[in-house]
C-alpha cells in the first residue's frame, strides 16, 4: 500500500470530515502498521479477505502485543479507511464491515479529585498573559466538559458571554452549546481585557493563542498542562482528558441526570456516558459503607 493512499485518505479525514488531532494521529499509525503487515505478507489492500483479516489481528495481538483497546482502535481505522474507498470507488465492498474486535479491557476513567484541581488552579500566574490564558484554558476546560479540539476552535464569535453560553464544534462538524459559571467568566473577562489583548498581535479571532501569537493547537495545550502538573505535588499521570472525565463524573456526584451529562458532553450515544456511573457508583458505595454506621466492619 503506498504512503500518497495513506496521505490522501488523512486529508480527507482532516478537510472533509473535520476528525480531532489527535484521532488523525492514531489512524495514521494504525493504517503504517497495516501498510507494514500487507507488504511482510505480499497482501494486495484492495484483495483483502476475512482469513487474512483474522491473520492480521493475530498478529496484532500475538506478535506486537497490543492492548484490545488498541486493536478495536485499528479495526476503526481500517472500517473508516475502506469506507472511504468505496467513496473513491477503488473497491465496492468493504471487508472490515462485520468483522468483530476482542472484548476491550473496563477501564475507568481516571479523574481529579476536588483537592487536586484546586492546586492545579493555583498554579497559573495571573499577573502575565500566558498565565491568565493557561488558568482560562483549564477553568474552561473543567466548566464545560469540552474537548481539547472544542477548545482550540473557539472563537471570539461563539461566546455569548452575558448568557455564559459558547457554541462548539464537535466531532463529525456538529454544533452543541455548553455553559460556564462564575470562575470561567471572571478570568475570561481578565484575559480578554489583558492578555489576549498583548497576545493577539495580528487581531485573530481565535480566543486561544500560542506562543508564536497564533491560534494554538492541541499539542500546545496539553505541553501547557504537562508544565502546570509539574509545578504541583500530584503524582499522577494526566491529560487534558482528565478534566473532561472531572466535568461529567462531578456532574453526576451532585445529582445531575445521565441525559443531561450525555448532551453537554456530545456523545451520541448514551452508551459512551454511562461509563462514568461506574465511578459516581463506586463513590457512592465508598460514602455509604463510611457513613451508614451498621454498614461498617466490626472490629
Amino acid at each position: 500500500m503506498k504512503k500518497e493512499v495513506i496521505s490522501k485518505f488523512i486529508d480527507y479525514l482532516e478537510y472533509q470530515k473535520h476528525y480531532s488531532h489527535y484521532t488523525i494521529i492514531n489512524y495514521r499509525k494504525d493504517l503504517d502498521c497495516y501498510a507494514v503487515y500487507l507488504e511482510k505478507e505480499g497482501l494486495n489492500y484492495t484483495k483483502i479477505e476475512y482469513s487474512g483479516i483474522r491473520f492480521y489481528l493475530m498478529y496484532l495481538k500475538e506478535e506486537r502485543k497490543e492492548k484490545n483497546s488498541s486493536i478495536c482502535r485499528n479495526l476503526s481505522a481500517l472500517r473508516t479507511f475502506y469506507d472511504y474507498l468505496i467513496h473513491e470507488r477503488k473497491i465496492e465492498n468493504n471487508p472490515f464491515c462485520y468483522v468483530t474486535g476482542p472484548k476491550k479491557e473496563k477501564r475507568l476513567p481516571r479523574y481529579f479529585e476536588y483537592n487536586e484541581l484546586e492546586e492545579l488552579f493555583g498554579i497559573p500566574d495571573l499577573s502575565t498573559p500566558f498565565g491568565q490564558r493557561d488558568s482560562l484554558i483549564l477553568e474552561m476546560l473543567y466548566a464545560t466538559g469540552i474537548r481539547v479540539g472544542e477548545l482550540v476552535r473557539i472563537r471570539l464569535s461563539d461566546i455569548n458571554k452575558s448568557e455564559r453560553m459558547i457554541r462548539v464544534l464537535g466531532k463529525g462538524n456538529k454544533e452543541r452549546i455548553v455553559y460556564f459559571g462564575e470562575y470561567t467568566k471572571d478570568i475570561l473577562d481578565l484575559y480578554l481585557k489583558d492578555g489576549y489583548k498583548k497576545l493577539n498581535v495580528d487581531h485573530l479571532d481565535y480566543l486561544f493563542l500560542g506562543n508564536r501569537r497564533t491560534q494554538l493547537t492541541e499539542r500546545g495545550v496539553r505541553d501547557i498542562l504537562n508544565r502546570i502538573i509539574k509545578k504541583t505535588t500530584l503524582t499522577k499521570n494526566i491529560s487534558p482528558h482528565m478534566l473532561r472525565h472531572t466535568f461529567a463524573t462531578h456532574l453526576l456526584n451532585e445529582g445531575c441526570d445521565i441525559l443531561s451529562v450525555q448532551k453537554l458532553l456530545g456523545h451520541e450515544s448514551i452508551r459512551a456516558t454511562q461509563i462514568y456511573t461506574h465511578v459516581t457508583t463506586e463513590h457512592l458505595k465508598e460514602v455509604y459503607y463510611n457513613a451508614f454506621p451498621r454498614a461498617k466492619m466490626k472490629k
